[in-house]
């Protein structure tokens, strides 16, 4: 087994720009993204400190005044990408987006304070993070959640983190597209098509853009007009586990941040009321359209990673989780491969990211070790033969879209470093 913390760390700090990180050192993607950098900080903390607290600072910097940090933040007025910042039209202090990304910062920032000595500068600044995450967190309560469900919802699928994933497609088909759209896609430019989403992926995304604009993003109009709205069992579990992480660095800190913990609860109860009993796997809901999405990806086992107090739950989920990607070789696929939307290559319809795979790791460390070890030494390996690329075939792991990719980085040297 050969060890390319090196290269790993070389990666980051060439994709390293003026306190953030771009996701790769190619044109694909020449901006800051938000989970990107939530995953990238924790591969810094290993080796630098200073950039894993700056990496989450620069990304906060974007937050709008309503408590919404946005998933791009475009601190370079670069037009090689689409949609860029003429596009979105939008942001508080830095130029962005108008939509958000699965909220792993907190549970990123824990990890990442848990596993250093923090000076008092540092400690001074961490407290400001944990208030401003509070803010971000509260902005999802309030926008994303109105009618006090608590479960929160995802209005495009790019904040889904799995923009084109088959989970979506039924949502999508209900849209009615924009007929005057005009837009050139730059992403082709640089990656294979095989390999990205197709352009009637993109007609959505751009006409669903195009609406939030019309509506001046504002947070009070979007949840009821938008023409996509759906509770995302990944994004309420990446949500969960970031807001009890969120609570406990509170703590650490002496910040009183106790209405999280009703709020915590009502989540907690709500997801579980998603848990399909005679299937054995909790569904997303299209909440536009009214229907449960039974579609097997990867994301609908994150629920393991928001720690539920139900170890019955957990264990049967578990059980499933082993029979998902059984006959692949290289784990986990974003479909499930006997699946009819699979497709081997293309984006989140099939290929494996490690991103998921530490996702899943992070789940099951102390609900099954064995299994949890099995998937960590299966990523590490499937690194070190094929360095960090965006994602992988599950069938023999060839190489696809962008080389010298941030998180694949990052996690590698979480996986490799961390202590249990």
């Amino acid at each position: 087994m050969k060890n390319l913390s090196k290269t790993a760390k070389k990666i980051l700090k060439t994709n390293r720009r003026k306190g953030y990180t771009l996701p790769t050192n190619n044109k694909l993607y020449p901006a800051q993204w938000n989970w990107d950098s939530a995953f990238i900080s924790i591969g810094y903390s290993y080796f630098n400190l200073e950039y894993a607290i700056k990496e989450l600072e620069t990304l906060i910097k974007g937050q709008w005044k309503n408590g919404m940090i946005p998933h791009i933040l475009f601190h370079e007025k670069d037009d090689s990408y689409f949609p860029n910042h003429k596009t979105w039209k939008c942001g508080n202090s830095v130029s962005s987006s108008g939509i958000t990304q699965p909220p792993i910062v907190a549970t990123a920032l824990k990890l990442i304070i848990t596993r250093n000595k923090l000076n008092k500068n540092q400690k001074k600044r961490v407290i400001l993070l944990i208030k401003k995450l509070k803010k971000y967190h509260d902005w999802f309560y309030k926008y994303r959640d109105p009618k006090n469900t608590g479960l929160v919802s995802i209005i495009h699928p790019w904040e889904s983190g799995l923009d084109n994933s088959p989970l979506w497609d039924s949502s999508l088909k209900k849209i009615k597209i924009d007929k005057k759209l005009s837009y050139k896609r730059r992403d082709l430019e640089v990656s294979n098509s095989k390999a990205r989403p197709l352009n009637s992926d993109y007609d959505c995304y751009i006409t669903l853009l195009n609406q939030f604009k019309k509506l001046n993003y504002n947070p009070n109009k979007l949840y009821s007009n938008s023409m996509f709205n759906v509770v995302d069992i990944g994004f309420n579990s990446i949500f969960l586990k970031a807001s009890k992480d969120l609570l406990e660095i509170a703590k650490l800190y002496n910040l009183n941040l106790k209405d999280l913990n009703k709020k915590i609860f009502k989540t907690e109860s709500s997801l579980l009321k998603m848990y399909n009993k005679k299937k054995n796997i909790f569904y997303s809901y299209d909440l536009k359209n009214k229907f449960f999405i039974n579609i097997p990806s990867i994301s609908n086992y994150f629920i393991l990673f928001a720690d539920l107090n139900d170890k019955k739950v957990n264990k049967k989920i578990i059980e499933s989780l082993k029979k998902y990607n059984q006959k692949e070789k290289y784990i986990f696929s974003s479909i499930k491969p006997d699946h009819k939307s699979f497709e081997e290559k293309r984006y989140w319809r099939g290929p494996v990211w490690i991103n998921t795979n530490w996702i899943i790791y992070q789940s099951l460390k102390n609900k099954d070790k064995v299994y949890a070890k099995k998937i960590k030494d299966k990523t590490i390996k499937l690194i070190e033969e094929k360095n960090f690329f965006e994602y992988y075939s599950c069938k023999n792991a060839e190489t696809l879209g962008a080389n010298n990719f941030s998180w694949s980085s990052a996690l590698y040297l979480d996986l490799i470093y961390e202590s249990n």
